[in-house]
């Protein structure tokens, strides 16, 4: 595949509800949107980093600027067979995980329609449907937090993600438990906010049977991961320590966790996404799709990869209008069951793009042409 031309789109959309986490608040999702021209196909890929190093240390202007300066024109000098080359041809750049992946996302959606074949098809997905949950920012009080869930488990979400901190957890979590019982699928998300010295009151989330509790240390951690797992009961699910296969590697042998939170902007694409689902289906470690704040395309890739078999646990790829007033795509992402979305089976990610909504918050725009 010979690249032609590539377009990087910066859009700046307002979120529907403003979302919070143990390291802040967001109102509006600044990204990038990457279109790649080769011959008459097009392909699409979306920055999923954040506009503050909160959550990794990229950005959305350090990702532009490492699309620009480095990744481009890494991607024109190198011929490129398959998807999976770019991890290589992007090998001597070190981590800029998202900066690589929003790239590597469209190479796999231009060589999924150049072989008119889904993208689901092309990375060896064989769900025809995916199971998704909702993730839940930090609420101004617990009654609007239970309002939430209420309506979200009537509309059929398979999963309750909430996010938790210090001051903000086993309250909530209890009353949550008191009120919708304990079988309703239950997990909290602490985003590193604590450490090993919060030891006895993490204990105290176990006897209300979490389906996890994600990323509870420091970001950077496995060692004092698997001190805590082996103190509690609840499963540990690692997010932010895990950016590569050779994390989940060490992860596993440490048994920092029993369960994996997969994002495709966090390890660099979905090449090195596959390696880690494929390691986790043999240790037998459940994987399952974490989100970013989303918008239509990078929704359309966790949509893709998330139909792979070992993705046994729903996802937060929830749909469009959770998120958005207005998506980037039509269609706009929707269950097509109770707690499921369809997985596409047209050719690429399935959606095409709606160019009246990206107009409307499009701030800047830059091409990129390749004369080698």
């Amino acid at each position: 595949m010979k690249m032609d031309k590539i377009e990087l789109l910066h859009l700046k959309m307002p979120l529907l509800h403003p979302f919070e986490t143990s390291f802040g608040r967001l109102t509006e999702k600044d990204f990038y949107l990457i279109k790649m021209f080769s011959g008459e196909h097009i392909g699409y890929g979306e920055s999923v980093a954040m506009p503050n190093p909160g959550y990794t240390e990229e950005t959305t202007g350090t990702s532009a600027y490492m699309m620009e300066e480095f990744l481009i024109p890494l991607l024109f000098k190198n011929k490129i067979n398959h998807p999976d080359d770019v991890s290589a041809i992007f090998s001597p750049i070190r981590r800029n995980n998202m900066a690589k992946a929003a790239l590597e996302g469209a190479v796999w959606d231009l060589y999924s329609k150049k072989r008119k074949i889904s993208l689901a098809h092309a990375l060896g997905g064989t769900r025809e449907s995916i199971d998704v949950g909702v993730s839940i920012g930090i609420q101004k009080s617990i009654d609007d937090l239970l309002l939430k869930i209420e309506g979200y488990l009537s509309e059929g979400y398979k999963k309750i993600k909430v996010k938790i901190k210090p001051g903000y957890d086993l309250e909530p979590l209890t009353k949550i438990r008191e009120k919708f019982g304990i079988n309703i699928p239950l997990m909290a998300d602490a985003n590193s906010a604590y450490s090993l010295e919060d030891l006895d009151h993490l204990k105290k989330l176990d006897p209300l049977k979490l389906l996890m509790i994600e990323q509870p240390l420091a970001f950077d951690d496995m060692l004092d991961h698997a001190v805590l797992q082996k103190q509690l009961d609840t499963p540990i699910c690692l997010d932010e320590s895990i950016c590569s296969a050779e994390d989940a590697r060490k992860a596993i042998e440490l048994d920092s966790c029993r369960i994996i939170n997969l994002k495709i902007g966090r390890v660099g694409g979905l090449t090195e996404a596959k390696k880690i689902h494929d390691l986790c289906q043999k240790n037998n470690i459940p994987v399952w799709c974490g989100g970013m704040l989303e918008a239509g395309v990078g929704r359309a890739h966790n949509i893709a990869i998330t139909s792979l078999s070992n993705f046994t646990i729903a996802g937060d790829t929830s749909a469009s209008d959770r998120y958005w007033q207005e998506d980037i795509i039509q269609p706009e992402v929707q269950m097509s069951a109770p707690g499921k979305i369809a997985v596409p089976t047209s050719a690429g990610i399935g959606y095409e793009l709606n160019e009246q909504v990206i107009k409307k918050y499009m701030i800047g725009k830059k091409i990129y042409t390749n004369d080698i």
